[in-house]
């Protein structure tokens, strides 16, 4: 994981709205939200292993990600993080059918590995997209 800094941390937005402008720049709220935190991710790769990720709090109010939100959040710091799986079948997997509906995804093998230059700069160049759009 690499922080990145950024004119939107700490910047105060109605959560609707962020999200609403955050989709226009193919970022999504993040499988791992809560009601009072989450994050807005973005895939920087086709095979999506490396992520921008926006973390917020929620100050006030409730996320409802399917319908009317009243929520207000803060955002936090962006990072970027690489995750890296075992690529084909698993050696140690075997055939069962009530399991796999559970099992159905690996564990990355490395969770926080290295981030190349490269990607650091495609995230600043979205993030520098996303804070002109928040600044308008």
């Amino acid at each position: 994981m690499v922080p990145i800094s950024s004119a939107i941390e700490g910047s105060v937005r109605e959560f609707a709205e962020a999200k609403e402008r955050l989709h226009n720049y193919r970022f999504s709220l993040g499988g791992g939200w809560e009601y009072n935190e989450g994050t807005f991710d973005r895939e920087l790769d086709d095979n999506h292993k490396v992520w921008l990720r926006i973390p917020f709090a929620v100050v006030r109010g409730n996320i409802d990600p399917e319908g009317d939100s009243n929520a207000t959040i803060r955002f936090g710091q962006p990072f970027v993080l690489k995750h890296l799986y075992n690529e084909g079948n698993d050696p140690e997997g075997s055939v069962r059918l009530f399991g796999a509906m559970f099992d159905q995804f690996q564990a990355p093998v490395n969770p926080d590995a290295k981030v190349e230059q490269a990607w650091l700069d495609k995230a600043r160049s979205v993030l520098s997209e996303v804070e002109a759009a928040f600044s308008r």
